[in-house]
């Protein structure tokens, strides 16, 4: 019992210093971020929000936002597309060389990003769209479309295998029952995928810096300012894509549990 206990005392002293070590950093970026000293130097300034009038003033970084987001959304529209065909194409088919297609889906995470990059840039040279926002919609989406097949494969993964062949033999097409029973079901896990793709596009940073060109996405337009000096407005603006990121995480999860909480009450 003492020995029991001793570990449970040990294992919460370790998983809160993981979480200090993980997040201490970004809570201190979110200080700064406020502080008026240029420096980040402990005493403190006078809070202030002038870093963020300083970035909302910038037209290049205004940019930078507008095309983190462009990209963000269409990717993940893209990514949740491909990542539901390829899901399904899992959970109802069976074929040779299954294995081999499930692979090279999910491939992509699991290459370094600096190779995937260098891999997009001579490809999109060839096709003459680096530089484009074009080139790197397409780049996000190749990275973000294993994260939505996961996803969807595992919301697919807990449905009765029996609901597709009911509704074919009460009458209904394949594309019907595709529109009313597969898209119910699998909506939770759809609008989860959306929000994690975005989330992860948004952050993305090696790939777009390889094929952005003059079209940076937010991650790219903080490492040109970090270039040669220490800009306060990192801090802000590293707050502002932390917080879009939790956003869009902590919005996944509470849309997919509404929906998961409406089907278990309609049952």
């Amino acid at each position: 019992m003492k020995q029991s206990r001793l570990l449970t005392v040990f294992l919460t002293i370790y998983l809160g210093a993981v979480f200090v070590f993980i997040f201490a950093p970004i809570v201190a970026s979110v200080v700064f971020s406020f502080n008026s000293d240029r420096f980040p130097t402990i005493p403190l300034g006078t809070f202030t929000t002038k870093w963020y009038t300083a970035i909302a003033a910038n037209p290049q970084i205004a940019e930078a936002f507008r095309t983190s987001a462009v990209v963000a959304a269409s990717s993940a529209v893209l990514a949740t597309f491909i990542g539901f065909c390829t899901a399904y194409t899992d959970y109802r088919f069976s074929f040779r060389g299954k294995g081999l297609f499930l692979a090279l889906g999910l491939l992509p995470p699991t290459i370094p990003a600096v190779i995937m990059g260098l891999a997009m840039l001579a490809w999109f040279s060839r096709l003459q769209i680096t530089g484009t926002v074009t080139a790197i919609v397409i780049a996000h989406t190749v990275l973000c479309a294993p994260f939505a097949t996961a996803v969807i494969r595992l919301r697919l993964a807990q449905m009765d295998p029996n609901l597709e062949p009911a509704a074919w033999n009460l009458g209904a097409s394949q594309w019907r029952t595709m529109r009313e029973v597969i898209l119910p079901f699998t909506l939770p896990s759809i609008v989860s995928a959306l929000c994690l793709t975005a989330a992860v596009s948004f952050d993305e940073f090696a790939v777009a810096w390889f094929v952005s060109g003059l079209n940076k996405t937010v991650p790219v337009a903080i490492l040109e300012i970090l270039t040669g000096n220490v800009d306060p407005q990192i801090n802000a603006i590293g707050t502002i894509v932390f917080a879009t990121t939790v956003i869009l995480v902590i919005a996944a999860q509470l849309l997919a549990g509404l929906k998961q909480r409406k089907a278990d009450t309609a049952k």
